[in-house]
């Protein structure tokens, strides 16, 4: 039986950092399933999901605290319970790009909540465009989207949404 535990990190970002970690896991007998890791700002983030044996699970748990503070990382877990794969759901890409302004990711969040509509992941990043180098924004999310949800309507109203923030947006199939 396959054990599932969620573990997030956050740090100052310095090299080495995801050999440590993940060779941790690695010696326990873990095994990374899904990860992100990204540098921000100067710090390092990571949210993974290991899996193994309840008692690999068992080693991760009891190594983390040491090992967070060897790297002086701030470290969360958490077991996971393995989910159902829903089949009445359509898998969809949203992007969206925009002059950089607060609310931008608040108000996709809360159109596709009121919705129904789960957001199973989303990047964001922040650029400055070619010549003016104007602050843009960049939205990148998949999403959910019951398959009793009439596409098109939804598709309308998403594109009025966005036209109402002066955003650029597509909604389209997700490419598995």
């Amino acid at each position: 039986m396959t054990s599932q535990l969620v573990i997030a990190a956050i740090g100052k970002d310095r090299p080495g950092l995801i050999d440590r970690f993940t060779r941790m896991i690695l010696e326990a007998g873990g095994n990374i399933a899904d990860s992100r890791m990204t540098a921000l700002a100067g710090e390092f983030a990571l949210i993974l999901l290991v899996s193994g044996t309840w008692d690999a699970i068992a080693r991760i748990e009891d190594q983390l605290p040491r090992l967070a503070e060897k790297l002086d990382l701030n470290v969360t877990s958490r077991r996971a319970e393995g989910t159902t794969p829903q089949t009445d759901l359509l898998p969809y890409a949203v992007d969206v790009v925009a002059l950089d302004h607060p609310g931008i990711v608040h108000g996709l969040a809360h159109f596709f909540s009121e919705r129904g509509i789960n957001i199973q992941d989303l990047s964001t990043t922040t650029y400055a465009a070619a010549h003016t180098g104007t602050p843009m924004f960049a939205v990148h999310m998949l999403i959910s989207v019951p398959a009793s949800q009439h596409i098109a309507s939804l598709r309308d109203e998403f594109m009025e949404f966005c036209d109402q923030l002066n955003l650029d947006a597509v909604l389209e199939p997700a490419k598995q």
